[in-house]
């Protein structure tokens, strides 16, 4: 009788090759690249590259070499999918700050406070030139306007009642009534102006 002999194998599953689109694109939009400008400087396609980004196509050896060479990395960092270290720090460059300009009523609205508090607690700075205003209509019910004088004079009216501030005074009012902001002098006027929401 013969011995049947059962011969275990261990099979090994090959890796996958790295996804290197994310890395890609957050290596790029952190330095402020667009496609173009990594393709140019990369001499890799424009189509290649956003095949990459959106994980349609891994690069060759040569096409990551030269990637990692345009954005001043080594290619272990293009290639490691890890997620990146959180900046502990975030800072906004002066042209990353939105601005609602108002020129034809004379203001400038910068928006410092991020977006997703939007509707809760908001701050801004406001430009006024001489003579400029920022008239609104009210907000919704339970929402309060902090508005101090960072340059110039300011008057401040809610609902028909008016006073002037002078630098470095702090106005609260309720602003879920008709209010407005004017530059009553000669030279422009700055303030922060904090709002708060019930």
């Amino acid at each position: 009788m013969k011995k049947v002999i059962a011969i275990k194998t261990n099979l090994i599953t090959p890796a996958a090759p790295p996804e290197v689109g994310a890395s890609l694109q957050r290596l790029r939009l952190e330095r402020g690249l667009t496609l173009e400008d990594l393709s140019r400087t990369a001499g890799v396609s424009k189509s290649m590259l956003s095949q990459i980004e959106r994980e349609k196509a891994n690069p060759t050896i040569a096409v990551a070499w030269r990637l990692a060479n345009a954005l001043g990395i080594g290619m272990a960092e293009l290639l490691t999918a890890g997620t990146p270290k959180l900046d502990l720090i975030r800072v906004l460059e002066p042209h990353e700050t939105p601005t609602l300009p108002g020129e034809h009523s004379g203001y400038v609205l910068r928006i410092l406070g991020p977006m997703e508090l939007a509707g809760r607690f908001e701050w801004y700075e406001l430009s006024l030139a001489p003579g400029g205003a920022l008239v609104s209509n009210p907000h919704d019910p339970g929402t309060s306007e902090h508005l101090t004088v960072l340059a110039g004079s300011i008057e401040v009216e809610v609902d028909g009642s008016k006073k002037k501030m002078k630098l470095g005074g702090t106005a609260r009012y309720e602003a879920d009534r008709p209010h407005a902001i004017r530059n009553l002098g000669k030279t422009e006027a700055k303030a922060l102006m904090v709002v708060t929401h019930r």
